[in-house]
């Protein structure tokens, strides 16, 4: 199985941000708690350059707080600020806001020294599609400023929110790498949704989540949710029993529910990366 994404609109976009970078003063970089180094795009570093980045960690409710604490370390160690949040319930959202209108300081600092008046500061949200950029926004506004929903490719234009008198906000469509050369990545961001649907075939991914669940020694949320044990099987081999015993022999259901079970939380805080040592 081999996943590969990168719609027109999705390249169009790309052009489009990297122009409006000019402009911004600071970069919020959203990833998915579940799979934080899957979700990072490699070609953020070099379209940030210099700017000041604020790391944000979505879904922090997906997540045990162990694994949660153990990233936080992780980061740290390598001298970054991850910032966790759950922006469907509004959790972290003003820390996030502190410090993206803390890096406007410096720079309003540099314009009165020009004989400049003080702006708002311009910050970007940027990562994978449905990381929560959108829904990041609309807690930052207070309102439904922009379309949200748990599914890749629902933001396609770039369009500003003014968040305050401080802050402005550029919500810009997923980016995702021209080509996904990481295909253990592209599995986890497929599972988690964080890609489109037409990239994969629903059986194959939730196949592939099995088996990586029981990879993690994860499997028991399986027999929790669906009293179905793994009990050795493969993942293509659990799909189709499930698909017998829950489903009455629809494989393509069967996967799709085991799918959004996942995504929708109705597994439990299930994480698929752990912090490497």
């Amino acid at each position: 199985m081999t996943i590969q994404w990168y719609p027109g609109h999705i390249a169009k976009a790309e052009r489009q941000l990297k122009e409006q970078l000019k402009r911004v003063d600071v970069v919020l970089e959203i990833l998915d708690a579940r799979i934080p180094l899957a979700s990072h795009h490699p070609q953020v570093p070099n379209w940030v350059g210099s700017k000041p980045r604020v790391l944000i960690i979505n879904r922090m409710d997906m997540i045990p707080e162990g694994v949660q604490q153990k990233w936080l370390a992780w980061f740290q160690a390598r001298g970054e600020v991850p910032y966790f949040t759950d922006a469907q319930k509004g959790k972290g959202i003003k820390a996030v806001a502190k410090a993206a209108q803390a890096t406007g300081v410096e720079m309003n600092e540099r314009r009165r020294d020009r004989g400049m008046r003080p702006r708002p500061v311009r910050a970007v949200a940027m990562g994978f599609p449905n990381v929560g950029k959108s829904a990041l926004i609309n807690r930052l506004v207070g309102r439904k400023a922009v379309a949200s929903a748990r599914s890749a490719g629902v933001t396609r234009q770039l369009h500003w929110v003014r968040i305050s008198q401080q802050l402005e906000l550029l919500d810009a469509p997923g980016v995702i790498p021209m080509r996904l050369d990481n295909q253990a990545a592209a599995l986890q961001l497929a599972i988690c949704g964080d890609i489109g649907e037409a990239a994969y075939e629903n059986q194959q991914v939730a196949a592939a989540f099995v088996d990586l669940l029981a990879q993690l020694d994860l499997a028991t949320v399986l027999q929790s949710r669906y009293s179905l044990d793994l009990a050795g099987l493969t993942g293509e081999e659990y799909i189709h029993a499930l698909a017998e015993n829950r489903f009455q022999g629809a494989i393509e259901r069967t996967a799709l529910q085991l799918l959004n079970d996942f995504r929708k939380g109705l597994m439990g805080a299930i994480p698929l990366e752990f912090p490497p040592d």
